[in-house]
């Protein structure tokens, strides 16, 4: 990130822009994936939470969100909306006085009681400080925490007085935290006794971490060589860092009006003036909000990697839920298939309801070798040959095909839903999703459509194959769909599984069917339309056990945009 702030001091700020605009895009889409998940396990991404309670994945997804939208992104749109002058400084330093000095008017209450300041104080023109409120820097903090001080001075500036850096009250110190992290210049007051504290200095670390231009204002210093003193070691701690700071002001002890409401003019007066020439450069301002911006977004990329950290400990964890979903159903799957073509499911009844047709003699005879005139077997079969059960057989395979699906969807709900019950992100989605336990509602209805689909298929099939032939008239005696009953049942019978009685009729019904199909189709193509029959099968079933598996994917939400997410953010280059 170090070429960003290099491109924007060159005067060549839109690459800067551009990278702006990406990051709070993705910070943006951060905090929506997260706000899905915690409105999944019914959790309000908003609530509150507690200035003791450890800073988590929430906070910061919502920390680089508010301040790409609150200041990365209207200040890259707009690089000649008014500069932020924010002052900061510890308790009782002066930055009250020093602003009203500055100001020409008692804008920031000043007095011995401690803190003087518990809210922001943004000093300008009308027009400068509705810009920023409005729709610029400070619009991302709490309307009740700015108040507005409306002075005609330094046009295109606008000053901002902060509450105390080492305030006691954890509100104050986060509103101070949040205006450095939006300023495009900062004055940093403190006192000749003061200068050292440790706290300002951790302020102070965050202005450097973010390469924030910097004016520091030394007040109460006293005279003589003790000045020269204090100045000199000042300057050594600030030698021993990489803050950048612009100029060292100094304010001599006692430096204030009679009511002490403010520092007098001439004590102020080298930075007023400058202040005065920055408030008359536009160009300055923009080269100067440029660079604010380079270090802003360079500043922020720390937040941005733990950011993207959070999204790959997501990314890790959903990936052992779906893999744990994924392999329950492909465990349930291949069981429902291997029991589905051993012909063990299907019910008795339904195989020698369909043997009562198949092995009838006006039917064996009819498809028997060398039948003698086909014309004449046509017509007997026509005459005095059963009524095939179509229905009835079609009915009950679907019916036991719809309760092997049924039965396997509902142990792999059950076995995904107990393994989740052991994550703890896992365990809140099942507890917010209790239906997640069993079978979807509508997988009975979903699977005989779908049998019901394959059963048509193989009499389109069935037809198609017959025309042409000399089959044709045998076909049309038969009828289409009860040779594509025959093509069914043959698709998935075996003996498989049957023993003593139903095996044998299991044994017979398939040698019937195969010898029927092969009367009409021949040998070689009616193993084609079985092999056919079965991927059609397997495939539609296979899809209903992915459909039912896609209700845990989906509460899981968008792993692969997790994935991406992360990879932008950590890179610093969406």
């Amino acid at each position: 990130m170090n070429e960003v702030a290099d491109s924007s001091r060159s005067g060549e700020p839109r690459e800067v822009v551009a990278q702006v605009e990406r990051l709070a895009e993705s910070a943006e889409r951060r905090w929506q994936l997260l706000a899905e998940a915690y409105r999944e396990v019914d959790l309000d991404p908003d609530a509150p939470v507690s200035p003791a309670a450890a800073r988590g994945p929430r906070e910061r997804a919502r920390e680089l969100r508010d301040h790409a939208r609150s200041f990365l992104l209207p200040r890259a749109r707009d690089l000649d909306a008014p500069l932020l002058v924010v002052i900061l400084g510890p308790t009782g330093a002066g930055k009250s006085s020093l602003l009203n000095a500055v100001a020409g008017a008692p804008v920031s209450r000043t007095g011995v009681l401690r803190p003087t300041t518990r809210d922001a104080v943004a000093v300008g023109r009308a027009v400068d400080v509705g810009h920023v409120i409005d729709g610029g820097a400070l619009a991302g903090l709490p309307p009740e925490r700015i108040e507005r001080r409306v002075v005609d001075v330094l046009p295109g500036l606008v000053l901002v007085d902060t509450p105390d850096v080492d305030s006691v009250e954890h509100a104050d110190r986060a509103l101070s935290d949040q205006l450095l992290e939006v300023a495009d210049l900062g004055l940093f007051v403190t006192t000749s006794t003061r200068y050292a504290d440790r706290v300002p200095w951790d302020v102070l670390g965050r202005a450097e971490q973010r390469h924030l231009g910097l004016v520091v204002v030394v007040n109460r210093m006293p005279a003589g060589p003790d000045a020269e003193v204090v100045l000199a070691d000042l300057k050594t701690l600030l030698a021993e860092t990489d803050l950048r700071v612009r100029e060292i002001v100094s304010v001599a002890d006692g430096a204030v009006t009679e009511d002490h409401a403010a520092l007098t003019t001439s004590a102020v007066g080298p930075l007023t003036r400058r202040l005065a020439n920055l408030s008359a450069d536009a160009a300055e301002r923009h080269a100067l909000a440029a660079d604010a911006l380079a270090g802003a977004l360079r500043g922020v990329m720390p937040l941005s990697r733990s950011v993207a950290e959070d999204l790959e400990q997501e990314v890790r964890l959903r990936q052992v839920l779906l893999g744990q979903a994924r392999q329950a159903y492909a465990d349930q799957s291949d069981q429902m298939l291997e029991r589905l073509f051993s012909g063990s499911f299907l019910r008795e009844e339904v195989i020698r309801n369909w043997h009562s047709f198949v092995g009838a003699d006006p039917v064996t005879r009819f498809f028997a070798d060398r039948i003698g005139q086909l014309r004449g077997a046509a017509a007997a079969l026509l005459r005095r040959g059963p009524r095939a059960p179509v229905a009835a057989v079609q009915q009950g395979a679907t019916d036991d095909i719809t309760a092997l699906v049924a039965n396997h969807a509902a142990e792999a709900a059950r076995q995904t839903s107990e393994r989740w019950s052991d994550d703890g992100y896992g365990g809140s989605l099942v507890a917010a999703h209790p239906e997640l336990w069993a079978s979807s509602p509508g997988l009975e209805a979903t699977t005989r459509r779908a049998v019901d689909d394959w059963v048509e298929a193989l009499a389109q099939d069935v037809a198609a194959r017959g025309e042409g032939r000399r089959g044709a008239a045998r076909l049309a005696a038969l009828g289409v769909n009860a040779i594509a009953v025959s093509l069914m049942l043959i698709t998935f019978a075996s003996t498989g599984g049957l023993t003593g009685a139903e095996a044998g009729i299991a044994a017979a019904t398939a040698f019937l069917n195969q010898k029927l199909l092969n009367a009409l189709f021949g040998e070689a193509a009616v193993q084609e339309m079985i092999s056919s029959a079965r991927r059609r099968l397997r495939t539609a079933l296979e899809a209903l056990m992915a459909a039912e598996r896609q209700r845990f994917e989906e509460r899981l939400g968008a792993i692969a945009e997790r994935e991406r997410l992360a990879d932008e953010l950590r890179s610093g280059r969406p």
